[in-house]
C-alpha cells in the first residue's frame, strides 16, 4: 500500500495537462516559415556537431543525429517524461525501505509540495523561456534499453527571442545549437557523466527528511523565502527545502552543472566569427535581456533558483576561459577524465586551485633514507 501511495500522489497526466493549458502560445509564424525553421535548425544542430567536435576535441562514442525540434507543449511533454523516469524508482525505493513515512504523514505533507498541478505550473513557466536542452533522462525503448539522451530544440521560443533581439536568424540559431550540441558532446563522449549526475541526484532525493513535523518546518522556511524575495532579498525555495546532507550534495551537482553550462557559453562564444559573425553582438543582447526581466518575472525565476542558473553561466564559463588560457584545451579536457578530475564549487571560483590539483599535483616526497648509524 505504502508504494501506491508515494507513487501515485505525483500526478503526471495532470502534470502535462496543467502544464499544457497554462503555457503560453507561442508567437505567431506561418506555416511555411514554421517549416523552414524546424528544417534549418534540424540542419544547423548537424553543422554544429564538426565545429564543436574541432573545436574541443571532444570525440561522441555513439552516432550523433539531428536534433529533435519541438513546441512548448512537447517540451513539457518531454520534461514530465524526464521527471518520471528519474523519481518514480526513488520513490519506490523510498516506500520499501522507510515504510512508516510512506503512509498518510508523508501524502499529506509532501503531496503539498509536489503534486501534478504545480508541476505543470513550474513545466508551463519554464516552456516559454527555454531554448533547448540535451535530455539526460528518457523513458526506455520498446525492447527496455535506456537510451543515452537527445536533443532538442525549442523552436517557438528561439525564433521568439530572435526577433525579440533583433539579431540575424541564422546567425542566432547556429548560436544555440553550438551551446546545446557542446551539451551532447560532453555527456556523449565522457561515457560516466550522465551516470555520476543520475547518481548525484539519487542521493539528493533520498536524503530527503521525510519526518511530517520536520516537512513543515521547512514550509514555514518557504513561506519565509517568498516574503524575502518580494522584499527584495536573495532567498529561493530549493535552499529552504535542503537538509545539511542534500545541501553537501547539491553543491557537487550545482559545480559539474556550472562546468557544463559555462562550457557551452563558452563554446558558442569562442568558435569564432567564420561560424557564426555576428556572435559579439548577439552575445551583448542576449546578456542584456537575460538582466532586463519585469519585477513579477524576477520573484519566479528567484524562487524556482533560475537566477542561480544564470550566475552558473558566468561562473562556469569564467573558469573554462582561465583554465584554457593558462593551460591550453588539451589540458583542460582533463576535466572531464573522472569524477575526481572534476572542480568542486571552491575551484570553479578559483581555477588555480583545480591547476594545482589536477595538473600540478606535488610531487611525492622521496623515501627516508634508511638509518645505518650503528647502535649506541
Amino acid at each position: 500500500m505504502g508504494t501506491v501511495k508515494i507513487v501515485s500522489f505525483i500526478d503526471w497526466d495532470v502534470a502535462v495537462n496543467t502544464g499544457v493549458r497554462l503555457v503560453r502560445p507561442g508567437p505567431q509564424v506561418e506555416l511555411d516559415e514554421a517549416r523552414a525553421a524546424v528544417l534549418q535548425l534540424r540542419e544547423l544542430s548537424v553543422t554544429a556537431q564538426r565545429h564543436v567536435r574541432e573545436f574541443t576535441d571532444m570525440h561522441s562514442l555513439e552516432p550523433a543525429g539531428p536534433a529533435v525540434i519541438v513546441d512548448r507543449p512537447g517540451w513539457i511533454r518531454a520534461n514530465v517524461d524526464g521527471f518520471r523516469v528519474v523519481l518514480e524508482p526513488i520513490l519506490e525505493r523510498l516506500a520499501a525501505t522507510r515504510p512508516g513515512a510512506a503512509g498518510g504523514s508523508l501524502a499529506t505533507a509532501v503531496g503539498s509540495r509536489v503534486t501534478g498541478v504545480q508541476l505543470g505550473a513550474v513545466l508551463s513557466y519554464l516552456a516559454g523561456r527555454v531554448l533547448g536542452q540535451y535530455e539526460l533522462f528518457l523513458p526506455p525503448d520498446p525492447e527496455g534499453n535506456a537510451p543515452t539522451g537527445r536533443l532538442t530544440l525549442v523552436a517557438p521560443n528561439i525564433v521568439q527571442a530572435e526577433r525579440e533581439l533583433d539579431v540575424d536568424p541564422r546567425d542566432f540559431r547556429m548560436w544555440v545549437c553550438l551551446h546545446e550540441e557542446t551539451h551532447r558532446t560532453q555527456f556523449t563522449s565522457t561515457p560516466w557523466l550522465r551516470d555520476y549526475v543520475q547518481e548525484s541526484m539519487r542521493d539528493f532525493l533520498l536524503a530527503s527528511d521525510l519526518d511530517a513535523s520536520a516537512f513543515l518546518d521547512r514550509l514555514r522556511a518557504a513561506g519565509e523565502a517568498v516574503a524575502e524575495v518580494v522584499r527584495g532579498g536573495e532567498a529561493n525555495l530549493i535552499d529552504a527545502f535542503q537538509t545539511p546532507e542534500q545541501s553537501e550534495i547539491l553543491d557537487r551537482v550545482t559545480a559539474v552543472m556550472t562546468l557544463a553550462e559555462g562550457h557551452g557559453d563558452y563554446v558558442m562564444d569562442a568558435v569564432g566569427p567564420e561560424v557564426v559573425p555576428s556572435v559579439a553582438e548577439i552575445r551583448r543582447r542576449f546578456q542584456r535581456r537575460r538582466e532586463g526581466v519585469g519585477t513579477v518575472d524576477r520573484i519566479i525565476r528567484q524562487l524556482l533558483g533560475l537566477d542561480l542558473k544564470m550566475k552558473q553561466y558566468e561562473e562556469g564559463a569564467a573558469f573554462v576561459r582561465a583554465v584554457v588560457a593558462r593551460v591550453g584545451m588539451a589540458d583542460f579536457n582533463r576535466v572531464w577524465e573522472s569524477p575526481e578530475t572534476l572542480p568542486t564549487l571552491q575551484e570553479i571560483r578559483a581555477p588555480e586551485a583545480w591547476i594545482s590539483r589536477v595538473l600540478q599535483p606535488a610531487a611525492p616526497l622521496p623515501p627516508a633514507e634508511p638509518d645505518t648509524d650503528p647502535a649506541p
